[in-house]
């Protein structure tokens, strides 16, 4: 397999339109064949109605199951030959050795040998369909990032896929040719090898023919045994995360109220071209059911796909489908007036309007979907054509499983009687009735679904945009940020105001004396910061450090908060247990999926050891951009869910919370951080700062209880607008701080317990000094008594 690497975006070649379309072919032509083989089980093996449902209905409930799993492991697999291709060509080998296989069925074998043996080679069929049509369908939503580009690459698969249906219908010809084969069921098991090597070939090509970038270097999740059984709750996050998209959600129940009528009433057209059209008289029959759904393909194939696309790209996906699906209706209507007795040929009139209905359907719905997928990657952060693909596809194949069963029930609900060889005037009313209203009214309904949709391509070039800014956009590594944020959001000027104690009264003595008079009585809670002088982050930390570190501050606060449950983090929480301390344990949370899992896995189980008073998921990976909020609340509600008698938030600057109603709605408290230092403040201000800021966040809290996670003053390095590092400032603002959250009743996190080295790399010399230990654990603003 070729691995050179092709653009996401712009134009497609159109070798691998072709290609991409070959693979459709195959992807249709299987389902197609057995449409018409299935015939053989009854008539010929003697299925009873009860084993062709389980038949149908068990290999195809598994398929479902599968399909999502399946959509998990392609997303994530690493591969030098990317997410895909490697399961499309596994996929294609298996579906051609088990359809061939599948077929070979023997009358003298007996009906529940026979059963089984269908059942059992079935399951493997749809294994083998499920890991190729997933990835297959996911490789060509990522062909192209152009709007109009996927409507174009859509619409040239869907067009030599059409094929399968102008050619399946002919075996029905072939396998009656007794010249041919002395039996239909004779026929059936020597055709099964013929297309199983034919549609294999064809389902190959795209592993061959369209390249993919190499993903070895990617942050993906582990699909190893342990990973995929992990996965199931961020499949079901997925599930509901692509649900509660309203454009995705709309197309997947647009498709499934067409498909849905459609195939409900697909197999009455036999009928009612036999019983209604011929009275039952098999002469002059002969070609008319197999030219009804092969002139009707044809049709779909060299105009109405082409004359889709044309109108998508002139008006737009929406107004395409609209109008398509309208035109559709007119053609469900005509076949009700042009199916008259004797005259069968007039039925071929309406073919090309109602042809519009599932012609146009997956060449505009698949198109759609592809600009979905990037509306979810804005949310989410990830890519996951496999799994909205298999989404998107299960509710296809749960709209056949339905149809299947409404057809047996109107059936028996018109008094239709098998095997009989005519049917009553009365019969073939209401099974006309039925051929061409349930399709009407699961079309409109669907145009009145999508009548609202908007994604256009104004939009989708928006999103787009936003995708390529996010890549583009530097990581922020520290809690900096603009400074003027607070100013920037408050309607009056009420920031430079002294709230509590006027510093400029009081000496540095009397300062000091207070400082060491909060310290000495114990703080509400510290930053616990582990890291010693000369080590960096990713080292492993030692259970030595650690309880060194806890034993100087645990005479001095009630909490601590810690950053992270790896690398050693993870033996924090027992050892400040051990002092009595009570524990903000954080799982840190980035763009390194694989860390996450662990992270995650790590504080759950320390939570279930007692160790965890409070569960933080995550510390401002908002505010550096590496995950969407999407993504962060699926990680809060997995440990909520786990941790269901545990209070579970997520820790932030103050204005990440304030456009983000889903994520304060997730916390069950808000751990916010709060930095004057930042905003550029003058220290003398900083109560102030703190007092706005509160107010602003309570006026999105709905009233949750907020909790200060961060807010400190560094004691050198550089200044940012008007706020000074220095050692008086850090002290008065310790002061300052504990004073309004006293006055206040509010908990507070102090940042931090010890200077950090590690942070000049990120912060300067500034991001070195927040402790109120320095680097060598000595307290840095002791006051010296005479």
């Amino acid at each position: 397999m070729s691995n050179t690497t092709s653009t996401s975006s712009g134009k497609v070649p159109m070798g691998q339109k072709i290609a991409f379309g070959l693979g459709m072919l195959a992807n249709q032509m299987f389902p197609a064949m057995i449409g018409i083989f299935t015939v053989v089980l009854v008539e010929k093996l003697g299925f009873s109605g009860l084993l062709l449902g389980l038949t149908y209905f068990i290999p195809k409930f598994y398929d479902a199951l599968f399909d999502l799993i399946m959509g998990y492991v392609s997303d994530n697999t690493k591969s030098k030959w990317g997410r895909r291709r490697q399961y499309v060509l596994a996929g294609a080998i298996i579906l051609g050795i088990s359809f061939a296989l599948m077929w070979q069925l023997y009358a003298e074998n007996g009906v529940t040998y026979n059963f089984w043996y269908f059942l059992v080679i079935s399951l493997i069929f749809y294994s083998g369909l499920t890991i190729f049509s997933i990835p297959y369908v996911a490789m060509g939503y990522e062909m192209s990032d152009d709007f109009h580009e996927r409507t174009n690459i859509m619409a040239t698969s869907q067009l030599i896929g059409q094929l399968a249906w102008v050619v399946a219908p002919w075996f029905w010809v072939i396998m009656a040719d007794q010249t041919l084969f002395p039996s239909s069921e004779i026929a059936v098991r020597t055709l099964a090898v013929y297309v199983a090597i034919g549609c294999a070939i064809l389902a190959a090509i795209p592993a061959f023919f369209i390249p993919s970038k190499s993903t070895l270097n990617e942050n993906y999740s582990p699909i190893d045994f342990k990973g995929i059984l992990g996965s199931f709750g961020e499949i079901k996050e997925g599930l509901k995360a692509s649900i509660e998209i309203k454009p995705f959600r709309k197309i997947c129940i647009a498709t499934f109220l067409i498909f849905n009528a459609f195939q409900t009433t697909a197999g009455f057209s036999y009928f009612i071209i036999k019983y209604y059209l011929f009275k039952g008289n098999e002469d002059g029959f002969g070609l008319w059911p197999t030219l009804f759904g092969s002139v009707g393909a044809i049709i779909t194939t060299i105009a109405v796909i082409p004359v889709v696309a044309r109108i998508s790209r002139i008006m737009g996906k929406k107004k395409a489908f609209l109008i398509s699906q309208g035109i559709s209706v007119v053609g469900y209507i005509l076949l009700y007036l042009l199916f008259v007795p004797g005259k069968p040929y007039l039925f071929l009139f309406a073919l090309p309007f109602f042809s519009f209905g599932i012609g146009s359907l997956f060449t505009l719905m698949m198109s759609m979907t592809s600009d979905v997928i990037d509306i979810d990657e804005l949310n989410t952060g990830k890519r996951r054509e496999g799994s909205l693909g298999a989404i998107y596809w299960w509710m296809v194949k749960f709209g056949t499983a339905v149809a299947g069963l409404l057809s047996g029930l109107i059936l028996s609900l018109v008094a239709f009687q098998s095997n009989a060889a005519t049917q009553t005037d009365d019969t073939m009313f209401w099974l006309r009735i039925f051929f061409v209203g349930i399709p009407i009214l699961g079309t409109l309904s669907a145009i009145w679904i999508m009548k609202d949709y908007d994604v256009d391509e104004a939009k989708a070039r928006e999103v787009r945009a936003l995708l390529e800014k996010r890549k583009e956009k530097p990581k922020i590594q520290s809690s900096a940020y603009l400074s003027g944020k607070l100013s920037s959001l408050l309607k009056n000027n009420s920031l430079n105001t002294i709230k509590g104690t006027d510093f400029s009264t009081v000496s540095e003595t009397e300062i000091k004396e207070q400082y060491q008079e909060i310290l000495n009585n114990g703080l509400h809670g510290v930053c616990f910061s582990p890291y010693t002088d000369g080590q960096q982050i990713g080292d492993v930390l030692s259970f030595d450090q650690i309880k060194r570190r806890l034993d100087i501050i645990a005479p001095h606060t009630q909490w601590i908060r810690s950053f992270s449950c790896t690398e050693g983090n993870e033996l924090i929480p027992e050892i400040a247990r051990q002092k009595g301390l009570k524990t903000i344990v954080g799982a840190w949370i980035s763009d390194d999926k694989d860390r996450n899992e662990r992270e995650i896995q790590s504080l759950i189980k320390l939570a279930k050891a007692g160790l965890v008073d409070m569960a933080a998921v995550g510390n401002e990976v908002l505010h550096r951009n590496e995950i969407s909020e999407q993504e962060l609340i699926s990680y809060i509600k997995r440990v909520k869910q786990a941790l269901p008698n545990i209070s579970v938030s997520y820790v932030d600057a103050y204005y990440q919370f304030l456009d983000r109603p889903n994520l304060v709605s997730n916390c069950d408290v808000l751990l916010v951080n709060f930095y004057p230092f930042w905003e550029g403040a003058n220290n003398d201000y900083a109560a102030s700062y703190l007092q706005n800021m509160m107010e602003v966040t309570q006026s999105v809290a709905n009233g949750k209880k907020i909790i200060i996670s961060e807010t400190g003053w560094p004691s050198r390095g550089e200044t940012v607008d008007q706020a000074v590092p220095s050692e008086m400032n850090a002290v008065k603002y310790f002061v300052a701080s504990h004073e309004w959250a006293k006055n206040n009743n509010v908990e507070l996190f102090y940042f931090s317990s010890f200077d950090e080295s590690w942070k000049a790399n990120q912060e300067g010399t500034v991001g070195t000094a927040w402790g109120i230990w320095d680097k060598n654990e000595k307290l840095k603003f002791e006051l010296k008594l005479n």
